[in-house]
């Protein structure tokens, strides 16, 4: 895994547990979308995964990671948005301070 050190961007928060958490997933989505991640892209004959000709995956695996995916990455094409200076992001820094 490529190491980006300060200049990755956030994707986790850390919950009041100090559990880190994706952005725009519970706790336990995040849990299974890490473990739907981290198995090999195989089906239980240890053939590869296929995702059809137009990019849709046609396990139920692989539907859910992208489903789960696709939930983050919205929420945190969000986020990035608003931590850039909207109104909202500037009433919470001044909440906080």
């Amino acid at each position: 895994m490529t190491e980006f050190g300060d200049h990755s961007p956030r994707r986790y928060f850390v919950d009041r547990d100090g559990r880190r958490v994706l952005i725009g997933l519970t706790l336990e989505e995040t849990t299974e979308f890490e473990t739907l991640d981290s198995l090999p892209a195989l089906d239980q004959s240890g053939n590869h995964v296929a995702w059809d000709e137009n990019g849709v995956p046609t396990t139920t695996r692989e539907k859910r990671w992208l489903e789960l995916y696709s939930k983050h990455d919205q929420a945190w094409q969000q986020w990035t948005i608003d931590r850039r200076g909207s109104p909202r992001t500037l009433e919470l820094i001044k909440q906080v301070e």
